[in-house]
């Protein structure tokens, strides 16, 4: 009679974990899609930056350390970065290029630059754009971390290797107001 007992519980912890493994593999699956979307977007944001700083360039010669600042992150390889890379660059980026914008209201003529508008307004697009799939891959995320953290789950997400993922949340200088001063 016991020996029913203890199959039975074995049965159950199986297929608990089995249950348990096919939940984390598609929250690990949504958190790489939803990571994919916001990358498209990031990958636009990517491109536009060289032409905005040209832009930019020409109008602000003496503003020459905030324009260096976001040339350096914009430097490097995007499609060979990890996603945290990714992460932590474009949260650097998004700190820069809200600096870069507000130095480009100081100079009347480049606000009237057609080119300047041109890639100002498909800027704030993608920025929107970027924002929600954020919103969303945040989401995600917090699903999946709640999956990994929390218990019973949390023993069989360990076993399994399924560790927390990193959010892509505003760093302080984001939160903070930022400063033009000429």
């Amino acid at each position: 009679m016991w020996l029913y007992i203890i199959i039975g519980v074995v049965i159950l912890i199986l297929i608990y974990a089995l249950v348990v493994f096919n939940k984390l593999v598609k929250l690990r699956n949504r958190v790489k899609e939803a990571f994919a979307t916001m990358d498209v977007y990031l990958k636009k944001r990517w491109d536009l930056i060289p032409n905005i700083v040209e832009t930019v360039k020409g109008y602000a010669k003496h503003e020459k350390d905030t324009l260096e600042e976001v040339i350096n992150l914009r430097n490097g390889a995007y499609d060979k970065m990890s996603t945290n890379d990714k992460i932590d660059t474009n949260e650097m980026l998004t700190s820069n290029i809200s600096k870069l914008m507000l130095l480009a209201e100081s100079y009347p003529d480049l606000k009237a630059n057609k080119n300047f508008l041109d890639l100002s307004l498909q800027l704030s697009k993608v920025e929107e754009d970027i924002a929600n799939a954020r919103k969303y891959y945040n989401a995600v995320v917090r699903n999946m971390n709640d999956k990994v953290k929390i218990f019973p789950s949390n023993m069989f997400a360990r076993l399994f290797g399924f560790k927390e993922v990193k959010y892509f949340e505003a760093n302080n200088s984001e939160r903070e107001n930022v400063k033009v001063e000429l």
